[in-house]
C-alpha cells in the first residue's frame, strides 16, 4: 500500500516527492562510501576538481503541498530542486567541510552500532573540530544537510531524537518482552516519550479513549493530568512542551494509525506561535521536509480561538511581540494554511493581542476540563 501511495503521489504531483529513507546501517554506510568515492574520483580525474555536494533544497520555494488527494490531511514535502555546498565559494566553505565532518562521525557511530543524540554529537564535534561547530545550530543544520545529501533519516544515521514529550491518560504501552505501562497512573508528570524511534515503532498500544488531546504547554498537561481529566473525557493527553520534537510527533502519528477513529484535538495559546505548533503537528515543516511528512496527523484546532476570548478578562490579554508578527507573516504565506486558520491569524494581528490558556483560570483551576468537555460535546473544533 505504501509503495502504491508513493507511486500515485509521483503521478498526481507536478514533481516527485523527495523523502529520506529509513535504512539499516548496512545500507547507510555504502551511501557514505559512495559519496566519498565520487568526491575522490573527480578529484583524481585528468581534469581534477573539487565537486560540489548536491543537497535537496530545504526552503519554501522547493516546498510542495499534498492537498489530501490520497490522504485525509494535506502535508508538506520537498520536490527535486537542489542547492549545493561548495568548497570554492567563500561563504560556503565551512558548511562544505562540516558536511564531511558529520558524515565521518556518523560513519563511526554506525560502525560501532551505537546511537547518539544531536546534543551528544555536537559535543563530540566540538572536541574534534571546534573551529567548524561553534554552536548547536551549526551541528543541527549540518545534520539536515547530510540527510538531504544521503536521502536517509537522522535515525538511519545513528542519531536519536532528543525527546521532551510526555503522555498520560487512557493508554497502555508495552515494549516487546517488557511489562505494560499504564499511562493513567503516572501522575501529573506523565510518562516520558523515548527518543528511540525504533522502540516507539515496536510499542504495543491499547486504549479505550475516545479522543487524543495535544497540549502545547507542559503546565497545562500537568494540570489536566493531575485533575485526571482523562477520566471525565476518555482521552489520551500528549505534549511536546512547546515546539514539537520528532519523537513526540512520531508517537502521535503511531497512535493516529493504531486508533484511526480517535479525533486528535489541539489545545494551544491564542497567538501565532501556538498556531505554528499546531500546524507542525498537522502538516510537517519545510526545514525537515525530507523526514517530517511521515509524521503529519489530522489534528483539529480545539482552542484557544477567537470565539473563546469572551471567557478571558481583558486584563489577561498580552500585546503581540515582534516575533509573533514574524511568525504570523510566515504562516500567512503558507499554502497549507486553511481559510479558517487564516481568519483566526488575521484576527490576532488585527487585535494586536494574544491570550494564554492559563487566562482561563480566572474561572477556577478546574475550569479548563469543563472548557474542553463543552467544546468536544459541541464538536467546536476546526
Amino acid at each position: 500500500m505504501e509503495a502504491s501511495r508513493k507511486s500515485a503521489m509521483a503521478f498526481f504531483s507536478d514533481q516527485q516527492l523527495c523523502y529520506a529513507d529509513i535504512l539499516p546501517p548496512s545500507e547507510v554506510l555504502p551511501r557514505i562510501e559512495v559519496a566519498v568515492l565520487n568526491f575522490l574520483r573527480i578529484l583524481t580525474s585528468p581534469a581534477p576538481a573539487i565537486s560540489d555536494l548536491p543537497l535537496i533544497a530545504r526552503n519554501s520555494s522547493n516546498g510542495r503541498v499534498n492537498q489530501g488527494l490520497l490522504t485525509e490531511v494535506p502535508w508538506i514535502f520537498l520536490a527535486r530542486s537542489f542547492c549545493t555546498r561548495s568548497l570554492m565559494r567563500a561563504n560556503a566553505t565551512k558548511a562544505f567541510i562540516r558536511v564531511w565532518k558529520v558524515m565521518e562521525m556518523c560513519s563511526k557511530i554506525l560502525a560501532q552500532e551505537k546511537r547518539v543524540t544531536q546534543r551528544e554529537l555536537f559535543y563530540k564535534l566540538i572536541c574534534d573540530s571546534p573551529d567548524y561547530f561553534p554552536s548547536q545550530k551549526e551541528a543541527n543544520r549540518t545534520i539536515q544537510d547530510v540527510v538531504a545529501l544521503l536521502r536517509c533519516s537522522r535515525y538511519s544515521l545513528g542519531i536519536m531524537a532528543s525527546s521532551r514529550g510526555l503522555v498520560a491518560g487512557r493508554l497502555l504501552l508495552q515494549e516487546p518482552n517488557q511489562e505494560v505501562v499504564d499511562c493513567s497512573i503516572c501522575g501529573s508528570s506523565g510518562h516520558a516519550i523515548s527518543g528511540d524511534l525504533n522502540l516507539l515503532d515496536k510499542l504495543i498500544l491499547k486504549t479505550d479513549a475516545r479522543y487524543i488531546i495535544v497540549l502545547e504547554k507542559h503546565a497545562i498537561f500537568q494540570r489536566l493530568a493531575e485533575d485526571r481529566v482523562f477520566n471525565q473525557i476518555p482521552s489520551i493527553l500528549i505534549t511536546a512542551k512547546g515546539y514539537p520534537d520528532i519523537a513526540t510527533r512520531f508517537l502521535l502519528h503511531r497512535m493516529s494509525r493504531a486508533f484511526p477513529e480517535l479525533p486528535i484535538l489541539a489545545l494551544v495559546d491564542w497567538n501565532p506561535a501556538g498556531l505554528a505548533i499546531l500546524c507542525t503537528f498537522k502538516y510537517g515543516s519545510i526545514g525537515m521536509g525530507l523526514e517530517a511528512y511521515r509524521y503529519a496527523c489530522n489534528v483539529k484546532w480545539l482552542g484557544l480561538r477567537g470565539d473563546d476570548l469572551e471567557l478571558i478578562l481583558a486584563e489577561s490579554l498580552v500585546p503581540l511581540k515582534p516575533k509573533d508578527l514574524q511568525i504570523a507573516q510566515s504562516l500567512m504565506s503558507s499554502d497549507t494554511l486553511q481559510e479558517k486558520y487564516k481568519q483566526e491569524l488575521a484576527l490576532m494581528v488585527e487585535s494586536g493581542q494574544r491570550a494564554e490558556l492559563e487566562a482561563l483560570y480566572c474561572h477556577g483551576y478546574d475550569f479548563l476540563g469543563k472548557f474542553i468537555a463543552k467544546k468536544i460535546v459541541q464538536a467546536n473544533y476546526v
